[in-house]
Order: structure tokens, then sequence, then C-alpha cells
């Protein structure tokens, strides 16, 4: 049986200007960043808090894991901000929707109530975005 779920993947439009938003921007720890065979990059990251989960901020790239018409293609995806790649928790989101803007974070829509919180949307830097949200027993 599946036990947890350890990496999950962000696609992003250059690696090293990800790791300057998640590290410096985000505040995540990088775990892993080593040039592999051909070239691939494997770099992660983790939220301070939970290292035991790793965000692959991966450059699709032809030739390793995608044909170049799918490079362009998520690329496109990516760019035009129609990925949504995710959920961040925090335990104060006006506090941390400051914070983050006050660093540069581009945000698409502040905090605001929702049924089941409180929730800003903000995208990275290669136009991901995410939801940043405040459960309500938070």
């Amino acid at each position: 049986m599946i036990s947890r779920m350890s990496h999950a993947t962000i696609y992003v439009t250059n690696q090293d200007q990800a790791l300057e938003f998640y590290r410096d921007k985000l505040g995540f720890k990088v775990i892993t960043d080593v040039t592999m065979d051909g070239g691939f990059r494997w770099l992660t990251v983790s939220p301070e808090n939970q290292s035991n989960f790793e965000i692959i901020l991966m450059e699709p790239k032809p030739g390793f894991m995608f044909e170049e018409e799918a490079c362009n293609q998520l690329l496109s995806l990516i760019t035009g901000g129609k990925l949504g790649a995710g959920v961040f928790n925090t335990h104060n989101c006006q506090a941390t929707y400051e914070e983050l803007s006050a660093k540069g974070v581009e945000f698409l829509s502040p905090p605001a109530q929702r049924p089941y919180g409180i929730e800003a949307i903000f995208k990275d830097n290669s136009g991901n975005w995410f939801s940043l949200t405040q459960h309500e027993e938070d």
C-alpha cells in the first residue's frame, strides 16, 4: 500500500528564477539542487515546517520527459496563468498576504472570506497560481 506522497511537481519557465521566488520570497528551503545526466536539473524545495514533502521545480525541456511540442504547450499554459499549482495554508492569511506583498509577490486577489476560511490568490514568477488559505480552525 502507498503510505504517503513525498514529491509533487510545479512546472516553471526558469529554474533559477523559480528558486529565487520560492526560496527568497516564500521562504522555502532548498532540499536538492543537482544537475544530472543530459543537463537535467533536479531542484526541490519545501516549506520550512514540512520537510517530509518536496516540491519539484521542473523546467519542461525537450528530450527528458517531453517532446518539443509538448514543452511549448506546457510553457504556454504556465505563462498564460492557466495552471493552478496548489494550495498553501497559513495561520494568518492577512499577515502572510502583507508579508508576501511587501516582498513583491503578485496577488490576484486579496484575502477574502470564503465558506472554507479566508483565501487570497497569488502567482509565482512563472505564472502558476496558488491559493493561500487560512482555515476557520487555524
